[in-house]
């Protein structure tokens, strides 16, 4: 499919992030009349997300809920995408686990031994692979989502189709329906309902002699490779000042996480900040909204895994009725609050 159909019902999604990115190529090979409008710019997280996708995370060793079900449909998407524009966004790399202290490691190796858990648990790391750390795993089906060319690289894609623009949010009066993938500049605006984002801050630096064939995870972060020397760390929560501006304090956590996960030895490229939209934990929320139209948000630390599985569910939605599971229904986690 090469153009959108010029008839049916015409759609505006706004904001072009991940969220909006995801939901307009679902749209779009549905041959679905739409336009995309964007502000290019705020307190977007898709600027400097890292698309870490770890299957098991968290303090406490947990599969992501319904990952089963969601990596084969990213890494299928993934597969899509770039055939249409040409380009490697996904990169799959094992992840190094690693456990901080005795308690944390004997809760991984209790975890690990769960069914759900096992299944993307590798082999126990060596003495020689872990020097300064309890213990470690390595995790298999994990990788980086390269979130950044995604984003530019579908609004170059869908400003040639004619249907992009920069815009403050201005509708044309013929739209009929708008989808609002707004991230965290709608959930701070109070568009959708309580949410409680929060700023991370990620650095990108370059070093020698660090691992590059896999993702480590440990002391409260993580360090990604990126290729050629270069790596992605994070990152800091901040629950307060909801901002693009680095900070000296998230500057310090970050040093930390980088000498821990990969030595003390290292040049920073770069130090960025953004804004992860939360409204509960990191799992996303669809649905129509009260005031009409529908939303797409909430895609949290996990939009790399979770967004390719919501856009297609809120395309079979909006289009064809077929609602999804009910705990991603926006009205649901409305009643509860």
């Amino acid at each position: 499919m090469s153009e959108v159909s010029d008839s049916g019902v015409a759609w505006t999604i706004v904001g072009q992030g991940l969220a909006g990115s995801c939901l307009a190529w679902e749209l779009w090979r549905r041959g679905v009349n739409f336009c995309i409008v964007d502000r290019e710019g705020g307190i977007a997280a898709s600027r400097v997300a890292a698309g870490l996708v770890n299957p098991v995370t968290g303090k406490n060793f947990e599969p992501s809920p319904m990952i089963g079900e969601f990596l084969p449909e990213a890494l299928e998407f993934y597969r899509r995408i770039e055939e249409n524009l040409g380009v490697v966004l996904w990169h799959p790399l094992p992840i190094m686990r690693l456990a901080g202290n005795d308690d944390e490691w004997a809760k991984m190796q209790a975890k690990a031994a769960r069914a759900d858990v096992k299944v993307w648990v590798g082999r126990e790391l060596a003495k020689q692979e872990i020097d300064g750390w309890a213990g470690g795993f390595e995790i298999s089906g994990g990788g980086r989502f390269d979130v950044k060319m995604f984003v530019d690289r579908t609004r170059e894609f869908f400003q040639a189709q004619g249907i992009y623009r920069k815009d403050e949010i201005a509708f044309d009066r013929d739209v009929k329906v708008r989808v609002w993938c707004d991230g965290a500049a709608g959930l701070v605006l109070g568009r959708h309902a309580e949410a409680r984002c929060a700023k991370g801050e990620i650095l990108t630096v370059r070093a020698t002699g660090w691992d590059e064939a896999r993702i480590r995870v440990g002391a409260g972060g993580w360090l990604v490779p990126l290729g050629e020397g270069c790596y992605k760390l994070g990152s800091t929560y901040e629950w307060e000042r909801l901002d693009m501006e680095p900070s000296e304090a998230g500057l310090e956590r970050l040093r930390r996480i980088a000498m821990k996960l990969g030595g003390a030895d290292f040049e920073i490229i770069a130090h960025e900040a953004g804004v992860r939209p939360i409204l509960r934990r990191s799992e996303p929320l669809i649905g129509p909204m009260s005031e009409g139209g529908w939303m797409f948000n909430g895609l949290g630390s996990k939009g790399s895994l979770y967004a390719p599985g919501m856009a297609r569910r809120l395309a079979l939605w909006i289009l064809n009725g077929q609602e999804p599971e009910g705990h991603f229904d926006i009205r649901a986690f409305r009643k509860r609050l």
